[in-house]
């Protein structure tokens, strides 16, 4: 773990555990003594298998949920004053925007949470149209758009008042292949240009390699992180990245240690039984 003081995480999580009460079928642990340092600038994955927590914990540093014990600080604060403050923004497999608002206010609607007047609200919409390469998209109604388009808009939006951090649940799964490579490098491209600091859920290990500084690999029951995976592809990635030996070599790491996660579930399942 990281010995820089706490300010200078732009997440910090300290033996996070979850349990959700499910009623007549009693506790279900989710997580269970969870530790991660996620730095400024970071771009990190997390992938496991499907129970096996990522999106609660994802939830968790949101302020989403909160945990059951342990502890969550998001750029030096605790998760509920982050959320209170707006220190995140958030996109999910479904872009979430407002069907019956036009592109432009979809990416306004954060800034006018914030106060923003109109004309610099405007401003603002233009910049990140740019950066999203759909600049003449603005009045546009959501459904006019393919689904990569909402899912660019989406990130407009959740980037839109600033926020130091990006926390991302699957946000491409429901994507077409090429559609889903494009979409990363696009995303690449724009964190690059904001320096914004990217938590990934994601179940896919070549976008987990191909995106990240920092491969997470959780195991379930409860989720716990077995293992975190370095991927040492450089700052300027593109589709010949792709082709790389070293690209192969990575993604094999990640499948060999989500093998040896799957298997550490499975023996826990054996000895609690």
């Amino acid at each position: 773990m990281n010995t820089h003081d706490d300010h200078t995480h732009a997440v910090h999580v300290t033996d996070v555990s979850m349990v959700f009460n499910e009623g007549e079928a009693g506790e279900v642990a989710a997580l269970d003594d969870v530790d991660l340092v996620v730095e400024p600038g970071e771009f990190v994955s997390l992938i496991g298998p499907s129970g096996c927590g990522k999106s609660t914990l994802l939830r968790v540093i949101a302020n989403l949920l909160v945990p059951t014990a342990g502890e969550v600080a998001v750029n030096g604060k605790p998760a509920e004053q982050a959320r209170l403050d707006q220190e995140y923004g958030m996109a999910f497999q479904k872009s979430g925007l407002f069907e019956w608002r036009t592109v432009n206010k979809n990416i306004e609607l954060p800034l006018e949470l914030k106060g923003w007047d109109k004309q610099r609200r405007q401003a603002r919409v233009r910049e990140m149209l740019d950066l999203v390469k759909l600049p003449d998209r603005g009045a546009n109604m959501p459904w006019e758009l393919s689904g990569g388009q909402q899912q660019r808009i989406a990130i407009a939006r959740a980037l839109a008042a600033h926020p130091p951090l990006l926390l991302m649940d699957e946000p491409f799964g429901a994507l077409d292949e090429m559609t889903r490579e494009h979409m990363q490098s696009e995303l690449l491209q724009i964190c690059a240009a904001t320096r914004t600091t990217v938590v990934f859920v994601t179940h896919s290990i070549p976008e987990a390699v191909y995106l990240s500084d920092r491969v997470v690999v959780m195991s379930a029951g409860p989720g716990r992180i077995t293992e975190i995976v370095s991927v040492d592809l450089g700052r300027n990635r593109d589709e010949d990245t792709r082709e790389d030996d070293t690209f192969y070599k990575k993604i094999t790491e990640v499948r060999e240690a989500l093998r040896g996660s799957e298997m550490s579930s499975e023996a826990r399942g054996i000895e609690d039984r």
